[in-house]
């Protein structure tokens, strides 16, 4: 019986090679071969395919001529920074936020654009994402046909493999093939991915997870968005389907349906402030800065909708926790502004809520990233693709 595909063993090493020199940022091939467990026969002819792409750069260490009278010197390899170049996007209901990085994920340029986008055309949004990318690529002193790829992180239901988005609040639409529509615009591959896998990859390469090949990231934002990384690689759905957390049903009720959107969603916690004296804030994006406020004026409508949803969320983690048992789940997202009625809650719920026998297993870590980090993943989710990518000797773009 077949027991493996060799082409894919040897894109998988290849993979597992390199990302161990990312992450290390300069290495030496036998310290690759023992953190790969590959042997170093295999790791010296896949480095030199790397260094005949270009995708890698070697380095002799030290002194050349102290070198020649111990033996041969130490070579380091290192990503080649200018191997490939890929746009990241942030695309949320009332701004977008680009990066332009490097092969090794470093950003040379950042763009953000205040303005709302969500209901707009689909016609209307792509060409303030095309803007976008374009003006970003101009301020990193680039032309688009530098660019390798094109990430563009929404919040909703994505199926990653085809591009097609189920659902999201930026759309009027359902079903959208957004990613056919801005590769034909742009003239550049562009991937698009769940904004919740983006910041989830962008903590394993950047932030509270680069120790860890195993967590679980949650999102509280517009949309309540999941992450689950194993063993490096996300996971994902059928047809490569983000997670809407939303979604994911605490209970059956009087009224129905009990979903987390329901008591956590951001509609949920601002309630009849919607439609009150500070709805222009909550239509720019600033209506969790808003509630923040309310609350440390004692606003008593305000704090109980910040515990109902943070006891919601608490027991959602239990959940995941018993499920998945990460070592680590990061929480991020606009809600985490709504302060100590909502994190006490939860803390209280989920620790009410999780299973004696996993009690302690599972860290979690509360963190406010940037934009600037949710566009930045979203670079990331292109970078892998092009490491992934089965290239040819003339490097990443032969692939695309």
């Amino acid at each position: 019986m077949k027991t493996a595909d060799p082409e894919l063993m040897r894109a998988i090493n290849r993979f597992n090679v390199l990302d161990t020199i990312r992450r290390a940022g300069s290495i030496a091939r036998i310290e690759i071969s023992e953190s790969t467990q590959l042997s170093t026969t295999t790791v010296s002819a896949i480095t030199a395919s790397l260094l005949d792409d270009g995708l890698i750069l070697a380095r002799t260490e030290g002194d050349l001529r102290e070198a020649a009278a111990r033996g041969r010197p130490r070579v380091m390899l290192e990503l080649n920074p200018d191997a490939a170049r890929v746009v990241g996007a942030k695309i949320a209901a009332n701004r977008m936020v680009f990066v332009v990085a490097d092969f090794r994920g470093e950003v040379l340029s950042t763009l953000t654009l205040a303005l709302r986008v969500d209901r707009q055309p689909i016609s209307v949004i792509a060409d303030l994402i095309e803007d976008g990318v374009r003006r970003c690529v101009v301020d990193a002193d680039l032309a688009l046909d530098e660019i390798d790829s094109v990430c563009l992180g929404l919040p909703g239901v994505i199926e990653h493999r085809t591009g097609h988005v189920r659902s999201s609040p930026i759309f009027r639409e359902s079903g959208v093939d957004f990613a056919r529509e801005m590769s034909e615009r742009l003239g550049v591959p562009t991937i698009v991915e769940s904004d919740a896998h983006a910041i989830t990859l962008a903590h394993h390469w950047f932030g509270q997870a680069r120790d860890l090949d195993d967590m679980v990231l949650v999102s509280l934002e517009q949309t309540l968005g999941l992450g689950v990384l194993h063993a490096g690689q996300l996971f994902r759905g059928a047809g490569g389907l983000s997670h809407n957390l939303g979604d994911l049903v605490l209970g059956i009720g009087p009224q129905g349906t009990i979903r987390l959107a329901s008591l956590a969603g951001e509609s949920a916690i601002l309630g009849d402030q919607q439609n009150g004296r500070f709805a222009e804030a909550i239509r720019l994006g600033r209506g969790m800065a808003h509630a923040k406020t309310l609350i440390a004026a004692e606003d008593n409508v305000l704090i109980s909708a910040a515990i109902r949803a943070g006891e919601a969320c608490g027991v959602a983690l239990a959940n995941i926790v018993t499920l998945f048992a990460p070592p680590r789940v990061i929480l991020v997202g606009s809600s985490l502004a709504l302060g100590q009625p909502f994190l006490d809650s939860l803390r209280e719920a989920y620790s009410l809520a999780i299973p004696p026998s996993i009690k302690g297993v599972t860290e979690l870590v509360f963190d406010q990233s940037t934009d600037e980090t949710w566009a930045q993943g979203a670079a990331v989710v292109a970078l892998r693709e092009l490491y992934e990518s089965p290239w040819g000797t003339t490097g990443p773009a032969s692939a695309l």
